[in-house]
C-alpha cells in the first residue's frame, strides 16, 4: 500500500507515530540523499558538503549497532562515497550502482547504455556552450544539466535544447526527468531510488522499521518505497509529497539524525530486548 500524496506534516506532529514504530522494530535502516539533506544546495555542485552536525550525526548512526545507515543519492557512486564516511551503504546515480557488503553492483541496462550517455554529455557541452553558466555533469550511468547559476532569460533556452538533443540523439534508451533547478538524462527503463532503497530493505531482518530523507522529486519513489509501514520525511516546503513527514532543511534534518542516534535507538534496542527469550536477554 502506498501512501497518498498530500501536504507532509512537521515532523514534531509524527513524534508518537514515529516512537510507536520504533518501539515494534527490532533494527533500524535509515537511508539519506544528500544533496539538500545532508548538504545544503549551493551554486556550485562540487562544493557541497555535509553540515557538521549532520556529519557526527551520521556517524553516530552508523556506530549503532541497531541501525544500518545508507546514502542514496544521484551523485556518482565514487562522488558520494567522497562526501560522507560512515555509512555502510552507498547508492549513487540514483540507485544504478549500489555498495554493499564490500561489493558494487551496476544495472546491466545502465551499464550498456552509458557509451551513449556519454555521446549525449558531449553533445550537450558543444550545444550549450554559450548558455552562461549551464553546467554539464557525466556522471557516466546517467547525467545531470545543472541550471542554477544560469541567467533566468537564458534557462528556458537550454532547457528546449536539452530536450531536443536526448530526443534526436538517445531515442528510446534515455529519458529526462526534471529535479531542483536541473535536468536527470538517464536510461530509459523504470528504475529509482525507491527501487534501491527496496533492494537494501530486503537484506535486513525482518521488523526492521525504515526511514527515508530526502528533499527532491527525484526522492518521491524512496518516499513511496518505505511509507507508510516507515517514515518518509522531506526537507524542504508543504507540496503534496508521498512522504509524510517534513523538516525545513539540512540543519533540521541533524536535529532528527541527533534524536534518532540517541532517543529512537534506546527505542529500538529496548524493543530487542522485550521480545528475546529470558536466556537472550540476560
Amino acid at each position: 500500500m502506498t501512501r497518498t500524496e498530500s501536504p507532509p506534516r512537521p515532523i514534531d506532529e509524527h513524534l508518537p507515530r514515529i516512537r510507536e514504530t520504533l518501539e515494534r522494530a527490532e533494527g533500524l535502516l535509515v537511508c539519506l540523499d544528500f544533496d539538500g539533506t545532508l548538504a545544503p544546495i549551493v551554486e556550485d555542485p562540487d562544493a557541497a558538503v555535509p553540515t557538521e552536525q549532520n556529519r557526527s550525526a551520521v556517524a553516530t548512526l552508523a556506530n549503532t549497532p541497531s541501525v544500518t545507515t545508507a546514502v542514496v543519492s544521484g551523485r556518482a557512486l565514487t562522488d558520494v562515497r567522497e562526501r560522507v564516511d560512515g555509512p555502510a551503504i552507498y547508492a549513487g546515480n540514483h540507485g544504478l550502482e549500489l555498495v554493499r557488503t564490500g561489493t558494487i553492483a551496476v544495472h546491466p541496462v545502465a551499464r550498456k547504455r552509458a557509451a551513449r550517455l556519454e555521446r549525449i554529455c558531449a553533445i550537450l557541452e558543444t550545444a550549450l556552450r554559450t548558455v552562461p553558466n549551464c553546467r554539464i555533469e557525466n556522471k557516466r550511468l546517467t547525467g545531470t544539466v545543472h541550471f542554477r547559476s544560469v541567467p533566468p532569460a537564458a534557462e528556458p533556452i537550454a532547457r528546449r535544447i536539452t530536450r531536443e538533443v536526448v530526443e534526436r540523439f538517445g531515442g528510446d534508451a534515455l529519458e529526462i526527468s526534471a529535479g531542483k533547478r536541473i535536468l536527470e538524462i538517464g536510461p530509459a527503463f523504470p528504475w529509482g531510488k525507491g527501487n534501491a532503497v527496496e533492494l537494501i530493505a530486503a537484506d535486513e531482518p525482518p521488523a526492521t522499521a525504515s526511514i527515508y530523507i530526502g528533499d527532491d522529486v527525484t526522492d518521491e519513489s524512496a518516499f513511496q518505497a518505505v511509507e507508510p509501514d516507515g517514515i518518509g520525511v522531506r526537507v524542504g516546503d508543504d507540496a503534496p509529497s508521498s512522504a509524510s513527514c517534513r523538516v525545513e532543511s539540512p540543519a533540521e534534518v541533524a536535529s532528527f539524525l541527533s534524536w534518532l542516534g540517541s532517543t529512537g535507538a534506546d527505542l529500538v534496542a529496548r524493543s530487542d530486548v522485550s521480545t528475546a527469550t529470558p536466556i537472550e536477554a540476560r
